[in-house]
């Protein structure tokens, strides 16, 4: 099992640049395709980010492409999200997660990740 703990959240201002990190404990954590989802107020869980167990495979919501980018260290255990112009719109809280299944090549949706960990605040000001 994979337990995730994010940080890296914090207000920013439109156009402005943050990078979240998710450190993951457990010895299998090369095992999984992880991700990255949020959920801001009144709104259902959306996802942003998925990589595959390598990092060599990655995949973007519509909403973030050419703006944000995910990658993975596995040998650090950690997951980053590097995010670029950001917008009032991307304001959420930021979930990182592990693939449901091990040794899954599937991370293109939110149903594909488990619950994620606490979660960090992204704030963007207009």
């Amino acid at each position: 099992q994979v337990q995730l703990v994010e940080s890296g959240g914090g207000l920013v201002q439109a156009g402005g640049s943050l990078r979240l990190s998710c450190a993951a404990s457990g010895r299998t954590f090369n095992n999984y395709a992880m991700g990255w989802f949020r959920q801001a107020p009144g709104k259902e869980r959306e996802f942003v980010a998925g990589t595959s167990r390598s990092g060599f495979g990655t995949y973007y919501a519509d909403s973030v492409k050419g703006r944000f980018i995910i990658s993975r260290d596995n040998a650090k255990k950690t997951v980053n999200l590097e995010m670029n112009s950001l917008k009032p719109e991307d304001t959420a809280v930021y979930y990182c997660a592990a693939g449901k299944v091990p040794f899954s090549d599937r991370y293109s949706s939110i149903t594909d990740f488990g619950s994620g960990g606490q979660g960090t605040q992204v704030t963007v000001s207009s």
